[in-house]
């Protein structure tokens, strides 16, 4: 016990890059959580990540991490190809679980996930972690007030430059990450345009282009959706360009937009257009989103209700990548069905 909080050990499975630069210094802030288990598939690199970051248990491999009575839950950051293994593996463990995204190869992963955590009954969730940012949660709002009216378009872009030497040397390669930056960082975009219009995708068109370096997946790449409600969305995505994440959305009775919308980095500036002027403008930080997703999850975890990002929500986004890339195949707008158990988004 601190304080008023029960403390949820976390176990990190595939402790690399993203653990080291966002989940650590987001669990250093956390009150009711904290990492105590991490595993590498290096031992040597496990045990040197233990030590440099105070984590007291380290192992080889995702069973011996689940298998430990002192990792109260579990936090999946492997290679998305490894996601569903290590998923089921942590819920025949009974362990609560949290999967980075995208959440699996293809829907198919998405939906064995979902099932077999609900027959279990063991709590599954996804880390769109920019559910939990302000700049999310404001535009969401203002929107939900119809500050704007009606939305006729919504556009959420994410590049980063992810080229040769990149850390994540799998990022190119398609049986690893199941497709380039839409898989990777388009994800995001999806989920935040989901989020923020609280609609769903009822149709896909994508088309995208690959260079040497990416071979068999896309570099950069458009898709364009669909929502039921009427609006247009527009994501488009690349490991080829400078960081950015802009966010806008055109209204009958005007703009909301926020330049990097999406970062973590540094204060962002909603600004809200009637006419071309800039009439109003707030500026929020998105600094605290790792904490508080770790954060959200250990407290379903310790009164057993539900995350606010539910495995459900991982497979509707899987659907809306696969149908990208499907429609990159086919050169048609893929026509988008979610299963019948598959949750609405609240």
């Amino acid at each position: 016990m601190r304080g008023a909080f029960v403390m949820i050990n976390f176990g990190i499975i595939g402790f690399g890059l993203h653990a080291v630069k966002r989940l650590m210094p987001g669990f250093a802030a956390a009150k009711n959580c904290r990492v105590v288990a991490l595993s590498r598939r290096d031992w040597s690199k496990a045990q040197d990540s233990a030590r440099q970051f105070q984590v007291p248990l380290a192992f080889a491999s995702t069973e011996e991490l689940c298998r430990s009575s002192q990792v109260d839950a579990v936090l999946v950051t492997s290679p998305n190809a490894c996601h569903l293994q290590d998923v089921l593996l942590a819920i025949q463990y009974g362990k609560p679980v949290l999967c980075e995204k995208p959440m699996g190869l293809n829907q198919d992963e998405c939906r064995q996930m979902v099932e077999a955590a609900r027959k279990a009954r063991v709590l599954l969730g996804v880390a769109q972690v920019f559910r939990f940012e302000d700049s999310t949660a404001r535009l969401r709002e203002r929107l939900s007030a119809g500050e704007i009216g009606p939305v006729l378009f919504a556009r959420s872009e994410f590049s980063f430059p992810g080229g040769a030497g990149h850390p994540r040397a799998w990022l190119h390669e398609r049986a690893i990450a199941g497709g380039g930056p839409i898989a990777d960082v388009g994800v995001h975009c999806v989920d935040a345009l989901r989020f923020i219009l609280q609609d769903e995708v009822v149709s896909v068109a994508a088309c995208g282009r690959s260079d040497p370096i990416s071979r068999d997946v896309e570099a950069t790449a458009l898709v364009t959706l669909e929502f039921s409600g009427g609006t247009l969305g527009l994501v488009a995505v690349s490991f080829r360009a400078a960081y950015r994440t802009p966010l806008e959305f055109v209204g009958e009775a005007g703009v909301l937009r926020a330049d990097n919308g999406l970062t973590v980095e540094r204060p962002i500036t909603l600004e809200m257009l009637r006419n071309g002027e800039i009439v109003d403008s707030e500026i929020v930080s998105n600094q605290q989103a790792y904490t508080r997703q770790v954060e959200s999850f250990a407290a379903a975890v310790e009164v057993k209700s539900e995350f606010a990002v539910p495995g459900e929500e991982g497979w509707k986004n899987q659907q809306i990548l696969d149908a990208a890339y499907r429609s990159m195949k086919t050169g048609r707008t893929e026509p988008l069905r979610l299963p019948p158990k598959c949750i609405a988004a609240g």
